[in-house]
């Protein structure tokens, strides 16, 4: 049984979004004086996300990525940067959160922009296996946060 026109269509244009966050990321690259940084890993697909991030006055000021890996981390990765600033370190969790929920098929309730924004990653919840790529640099978030260097997803 084929999924509906309408679901075809949406994953196709998540999928061309993916691939335009993954390849033409806007916050790529290493913060010079971070406050704090970490490193996620992903050795069962060889995913890497080094996460550094200036917090000041009780919120993240920049965030910058550098990393390698599948389009859906790498993706998940800029989506992260962009949408982090301006948060508070619990904001930048909660956004955490959500997104775990998201790639694991699970509802996410409110009404905030960044959910809208991150929705394109719950097209990892028909694939288990992904969930990890589409977590992994929030996971480095919650590390980097925590004043840990570095996070696997084993």
């Amino acid at each position: 049984m084929s999924a509906p026109a309408d679901f075809q269509e949406l994953q196709d244009l998540y999928s061309k979004v993916l691939r335009d966050l993954a390849r033409n990321p806007v916050h790529r690259g290493r913060l010079e004086n971070a406050t704090a940084s970490a490193r996620g890993d992903n050795p069962m697909c060889g995913d890497r996300v080094d996460l550094s991030l200036m917090v000041a006055d009780g919120a993240i000021t920049e965030a910058m990525f550098q990393g390698r890996g599948c389009e859906i981390s790498q993706a998940s990765a800029a989506l992260l940067t962009e949408l982090v600033r301006g948060k508070s370190p619990a904001e930048a969790r909660a956004l955490g959160e959500a997104v775990a929920r998201l790639a694991r098929g699970e509802e996410v309730s409110g009404d905030a922009p960044e959910l809208e924004r991150l929705a394109i990653l719950s097209v990892v919840k028909k694939f288990p296996s992904r969930v990890k790529c589409a977590t992994l640099a929030w996971r480095a978030l919650d590390a980097a946060l925590a004043g840990v260097k570095e996070t696997s997803s084993e």
